[in-house]
């Protein structure tokens, strides 16, 4: 079976910080550079800054947060959030979503997990699996909440994103 991957990440101490805002769907669309290395690894390019339109996006633009399937697919989806040690944040979400930006098939979320606060900093991984296609990007949204709910704009230091499309789907 073939496999077309796609492998990102960023951490604060080699690319400087992120800056949390909160889209209207009260989640931060967490950015990657346009980098290869190490970790990051991307030989269909699938992260290129030139995707999605016809200017090419540059880090930490809100385009530098998509990853574009190249193949049709089951798509395994994988990521990992480190965040700041932080009080005010009572619990942690993140969510995969087709089209973050409603650029195209239209915002859907898929595979949202909500998770209570433990001591300290809060480190997480997260897996969804789904198909994925050609044209509709994908992208890792996170939110911190307080209390009544309200948006915390706690620090990361580090995320990875990851896919994998499995091309060989075996149909009926």
């Amino acid at each position: 079976m073939s496999t077309a991957i796609c492998s990102l990440k960023w951490e604060s101490a080699h690319s400087g910080t992120q800056r949390i805002t909160y889209d209207p769907d009260g989640y931060h669309l967490v950015r990657f550079p346009y980098v290869t290395g190490e970790e990051q690894y991307d030989p269909w390019k699938m992260h290129d800054p030139a995707n999605g339109s016809g200017s090419a996006s540059q880090f930490p633009d809100p385009r530098s947060g998509l990853i574009w399937p190249s193949h049709d697919g089951w798509g395994v989806l994988c990521a990992m959030v480190f965040w700041q040690a932080d009080t005010r944040a009572h619990e942690y979400r993140a969510r995969f979503v087709r089209d973050p930006l409603n650029a195209g098939t239209g915002y859907n979320s898929t595979g949202t997990t909500d998770i209570q606060t433990t001591r300290g900093g809060q480190y997480r991984t997260y897996v969804w699996q789904m198909f994925v296609h050609p044209g509709t990007p994908l992208g890792l949204k996170i939110s911190a909440r307080g209390t009544g709910d309200t948006k915390v704009a706690v620090p990361i230091f580090l995320a990875e994103f990851k896919l994998a499309i499995h091309t060989d789907v075996v149909r009926p």
